[in-house]
């Protein structure tokens, strides 16, 4: 072993310790007045810092700097004050050794029985929206080095980290002093305290090195907080919960207005719907079913409503699936959106935020599940994924807002350039294909989805059922494919149903083949140099 080894006969028996002195250095001063003033009224000696010396000089409790008994102002903005040997030798003095009572006297330093402390508040902080050097100002060095000492030292030392324990000291001043199993008990939380804040720091390093550039981390530290306990996961036999990250900005921090209790399979879908509705610029509505769109839409033109505008045309793609979906909005949902779904069942509806009379709209079907996101949300910029024994990383797959720099990327290699009025529509339909579940093709006319085919395990399949989904809406339409076409049956198919352009990644060694099916048939296509698979 690297630490001390000390003789187990030299331990003198100490349980009931009496409070002659208390260090107090707390961030949240909930409850701090009541104590110092017990403290006072028992005598205790008062060492404390910063603001809660000043709380407690204001209410007429005599306290000691801690200046004074190290001896060294504070310094550097606050960063140290606490760190030093008059401090932490009276916090790690075990008095049931003789020998370090004695070099206690001999150095002339008090012990402290009682520790108050509790840490900046970083989680808050982050959870704030700041950022850089903001939060870093705000990781406590001297409070985590006196909680853990106070905490290892607890034959001697009582530590509290937070007010929930003020009133068990207390009492402890009237009965002689803390004991044994008190102090032990403080530790636990003490320690489990300082773990779960090292842990949102080193969270919080970790994102921020995903968002740099470079190499993805070594290590990965991921913290998260159970928020609630849900009826079940996907199926009534698997228990469930939902958890909050730490610094977390999405589904799981979104406000339920109303409505029934949100299970696994609501989560799922309304963050799969955000996904698809937030890939687009203008407003628009995503309608969600099993992880998959049932319908994306952006707003009509000249629409006087446009997020109105664009449910309806979301929900046009394919009302049968529609049935029971979950619905996002990338904008504020009015009372004419409102008034659209008072006659179509809906699991839930998640936006940014909902007009006053579209709630009360809401409130007539009591069971619908209505989340309004947090005033920070924002689409994360990186994709985790548990596997057995691990999980995966990747960079999220996100579009540039702009259709320019989107369209002119690509490659036409069959056919003429569509008119600047339909590029529009061109890049509305690759970005909707991207929230489909592979093999995916997307039918689109004006910015709406007309057919969507999914979750195939060929593209043939996914072609034939975007083009049955479409029915007449197929003639005329742009297709959107999330991977390249192995053979030319699946363009045929679409070719066949009187598509307009063909939008793919290419990169097939038939790709040839495929351009040849396109010319023939005199259709528009590109190739757009990057695949969206979402699995």
């Amino acid at each position: 072993m690297a630490g001390p080894q000390i003789d187990p006969s030299l331990y003198r028996a100490r349980d009931v310790v009496p409070v002659r002195r208390a260090l107090v250095s707390v961030s949240d001063k909930t409850g701090l007045l009541e104590l110092g003033q017990a403290l006072a009224a028992a005598d205790v000696e008062i060492v404390s810092t910063g603001g809660s010396a000043a709380l407690l000089r204001d209410a007429g409790i005599a306290v000691k700097d801690v200046s004074e008994v190290t001896g060294f102002p504070e310094s550097l903005d606050g960063r140290v004050k606490t760190l030093h040997p008059s401090v932490h030798a009276g916090l790690l003095a075990d008095l049931r050794l003789e020998d370090h009572e004695s070099q206690l006297g001999e150095l002339g330093i008090l012990p402290f029985e009682l520790v108050v402390v509790n840490l900046y508040p970083f989680v808050e902080t982050v959870a704030s929206g700041a950022q850089g050097d903001a939060v870093v100002e705000q990781i406590d060095i001297g409070g985590p080095a006196m909680v853990r000492a106070s905490a290892k030292n607890y034959a001697n030392v009582a530590i509290a980290v937070s007010p929930e324990s003020y009133p068990a000291i207390v009492d402890a001043l009237g009965q002689g002093g803390t004991t044994l199993a008190q102090r032990r008990e403080l530790a636990a939380r003490a320690f489990a305290h300082t773990a779960a804040y090292d842990r949102a720091v080193a969270t919080w390093f970790a994102e921020e090195t995903l968002d740099a550039e470079g190499d993805l981390p070594q290590h990965l530290t991921i913290k998260a907080e159970r928020l609630a306990t849900l009826r079940y996961g996907e199926n009534s036999h698997q228990r469930a919960a939902i958890y909050s990250r730490v610094g977390g900005h999405g589904i799981a921090q979104a406000t339920q207005l109303q409505g029934k209790e949100m299970s696994y399979n609501n989560y799922v879908d309304a963050d799969a719907a955000l996904r698809a509705a937030f890939d687009l610029v203008k407003p628009a509505v995503a309608i969600i079913k099993h992880a998959n769109p049932c319908g994306i839409a952006i707003g009509a033109p000249q629409a006087l409503d446009p997020i109105a505008s664009a449910h309806l045309r979301a929900h046009e793609c394919d009302p049968v699936s529609a049935f029971g979906g979950v619905i996002a909005a990338n904008r504020t949902v009015t009372l004419k959106m409102a008034e659209n779904l008072r006659d179509i069942f809906t699991e839930v509806i998640v936006a940014p935020d909902f007009e006053p009379e579209a709630l009360e709209v809401f409130r007539l079907k009591k069971n619908l599940r209505v989340l309004q996101l947090p005033a920070d949300w924002r689409q994360e910029p990186m994709d985790v994924r548990l596997v057995s024994g691990g999980l995966l990383l990747q960079d999220a797959d996100r579009f540039p807002n702009e259709i320019e720099s989107l369209v002119d990327s690509w490659q036409l290699v069959s056919g003429e350039r569509p008119a600047d009025s339909e590029l529009e529509n061109l890049s509305f339909a690759w970005k909707s294909c991207r929230a489909v579940k592979s093999n995916a093709i997307v039918l689109a006319k004006n910015s709406a989805t007309v057919g969507i085919g999914m979750g195939q395990v060929n593209r043939v399949d996914s072609c034939r059922l975007a083009v049955e989904r479409a029915g007449e809406r197929a003639a005329g339409s742009v297709a959107a494919s999330d991977a390249f076409f192995p053979f030319a049956d699946g363009p045929q198919v679409l070719l066949d149903a009187g598509i307009t352009t063909i939008i793919q990644p290419g990169g097939s060694v038939r790709d040839q083949e495929v351009i040849d099916a396109a010319q023939a048939a005199g259709v528009t296509m590109y190739f757009t140099g990057e695949r969206h698979f979402f699995h």
